[in-house]
């Protein structure tokens, strides 16, 4: 159906990401909100610019060659609003993850109560604590305001007290961060935001506000029983925000223009997965977004946010000995070790490098897993979700999207996520997640005709059943009736993966009936299903191989059974070019 939009206005989504910097334009087409194009140019936040502003003008000369819309003026600048000729656009929005990861240190009472939930708080951002003070802290006062000043954070969080309750030792914690700012050197004193005991909000800005920055907040945890994070989110972005624009050459005036919304890129991801749950409230939403830095994980469920970053990435810098044997278990081919190591360490100086030979494409690949298997399963202990099923799983980030084989991606997923139950996967391989996410700010219809659109890919449906069967039994019993006539029967062994075809946006009617001890679902009670079902570029995916998914301790055991999953899925080993 097409609607009619009196007034629409053009967008233009900047995203600074830490390799790229991407110019995506909105604007109406035959009555919706459509992607239009994308610009890219490499981001120039590092040496020798030192300013994103480059990066950006060439990704909007980047856009205007593809599409031939003036959106520069004479000058090199964005015009906005709008001009009467049809230059320029009408709403700015940015997001950005480029720049060093914001270093914090957090000041509370309990390590399970007032710090557990300023560490939530914190987990929004590209973020490091780099020290934490509790009065559980055994060093002398000397030694934890020496920890505080060789730190050097950027931000400093103290947290603490209920409303109205403690007093003397949420003080005491405001007197020991007043001496490390009055012996921090003038311009590396960091800001501070106080979510403790809203009783003492005013005596502590009063403090602290000689020496540097104050922004009060809610408390945290006014109550043990209650925490206070998703009122306390655009406040603490703002703070963010101001900090990243000291950081990052020309953010700050790319922001100051008019009309315009910016937002580090994880809380715009966050978004738009709440947004999609408010929509289907009867199971949460999975959101991964796979960056150059780090690694996002958003679910929501009923419009509930839990979103955490992780300073993980596809370079060993990030990774641990233990990472880079989890890393070298998700390896199909007999890699050495050394050699596994150099190449995440070449990553980690380059990231922008691409891999050039199949075996480097298979590290990477192999190191996605690790990456993706790790940082849900934190999100979701943290956020007490394990177990429990999500529609849809959405995924975005380069590695995932720009593969030699759509296939390679599908099983990236299947094997870092390991999704349960019946779910579709869905890919971003635009990136406009983020970008919808802060246009969102500026005009709310942008995202609703968006995810209508066709700029997100499905995959395919996956039915993953839940099964302690032996290797090689029956479990599942398939039966797709198509809509076009005739139907098709199959029968579905534990430790087996396996593609049945359906068109693309093709439908028919999925019958399900688990057997010898397998379900549909956590609560073991499902075993029959019965439900419509679009295909994906991918077809549907039974995903029979248990979870969590165990892989065998002998290599070779192992490298066999990833091979074998790799080809029930049509992934072969010719051609690695990217298209990048």
């Amino acid at each position: 159906m097409t609607t009619s939009i009196v007034d629409a206005e053009s967008l233009l989504a900047i995203d600074i990401g830490t390799i790229n910097t991407r110019a995506l334009l909105f604007d109406i087409v035959e009555g919706q909100y459509r992607h239009i194009a994308t610009g890219t140019a490499l981001t120039t936040a590092g040496v020798p610019y030192l300013d994103v502003g480059e990066g950006i003008h060439r990704a909007i000369q980047n856009l205007q060659d593809l599409t031939g819309r003036v959106i520069i003026g004479p000058s090199s600048e964005v015009i906005l609003p709008m001009a009467a000729n049809g230059a320029g656009i009408d709403q700015l929005a940015i997001t950005y993850s480029a720049g060093p990861e914001l270093r914090v240190v957090i000041a509370g009472l309990l390590p399970d109560v007032s710090i557990s939930s300023a560490q939530r708080l914190v987990a929004t951002v590209n973020s490091r604590v780099v020290e934490t003070i509790g009065i559980t802290d055994r060093r002398r006062m000397e030694v934890q305001l020496d920890a505080i000043v060789h730190a050097k954070p950027d931000l400093v969080i103290i947290s603490g007290g209920t409303d109205y309750g403690a007093n003397r030792s949420v003080l005491k914690v405001v007197e020991l961060i007043l001496l490390a700012c009055k012996v921090t050197a003038k311009g590396q004193i960091p800001e501070v935001v106080f979510a403790g005991n809203k009783a003492l909000a005013d005596r502590v800005k009063e403090f602290l506000g000689r020496y540097t920055r104050v922004t009060l907040l809610s408390n945290l945890r006014p109550s043990v029983d209650v925490e206070n994070i998703d009122s306390n989110l655009n406040a603490f972005i703002e703070v963010v925000n101001r900090i990243r624009g000291e950081q990052i050459g020309g953010l700050a005036a790319f922001a100051a223009l008019g009309n315009t919304c910016v937002m580090p890129t994880p809380l715009a991801f966050g978004r738009m997965i709440r947004f999609i749950s408010c929509v289907n409230k009867e199971k949460g939403v999975l959101g991964v977004d796979l960056g150059a830095s780090a690694a996002t994980v958003a679910i929501a469920v009923g419009g509930k946010l839990s979103l955490n970053v992780y300073p993980l990435n596809m370079g060993a810098g990030h990774l641990s000995q233990r990472a880079i044997e989890g890393v070298m278990r998700w390896l199909s081919a007999d890699i050495p070790e050394a050699v596994v190591r150099d190449y995440l360490w070449q990553k980690t100086l380059f990231p922008a490098s691409l891999p050039l030979t199949h075996q480097s494409l298979l590290i990477e690949q192999a190191a996605a897993r690790y990456i993706l298997q790790t940082v849900t399963q934190l999100a979701m202990m943290r956020g007490q979700y394990a177990g429990r099923g999500f529609e849809p799983v959405i995924a975005s980030g380069a590695v995932l999207s720009f593969t030699p084989q759509i296939e390679q991606s599908l099983l990236m997923l299947l094997d870092g996520l390991q999704p349960s139950g019946i779910t579709t996967l869905i890919l971003d391989p635009n990136g406009v997640m983020s970008a919808m996410g802060a246009a969102a700010g500026l005009n709310s219809v942008i995202p609703v005709h968006i995810l209508e659109s066709g700029a997100f890919l499905n995959l395919g449906t996956v039915i993953a059943p839940y099964s302690r069967a032996r290797y090689g039994s029956k479990v599942l019993q398939v039966r797709v009736v198509y809509e076009q006539g005739g139907d098709a029967r199959y029968e579905i062994k534990q430790g087996t993966l396996a593609l049945l075809p359906l068109e693309n946006g093709q439908v028919a009617r999925l019958h399900l009936s688990a057997i010898n001890g397998a379900t549909l679902d956590a609560t073991g009670k499902v075993r029959s299903a019965n439900f419509k079902v679009i295909g994906g570029v991918c077809g549907i995916v039974i995903d029979a191989r248990g979870r969590p998914i165990a892989l065998p301790s002998d290599k070779a055991r192992r490298r066999e059974m990833l091979c074998k999953w790799r080809d029930a899925l049509g992934i072969s080993d010719s051609g690695i070019e990217l298209a990048r």
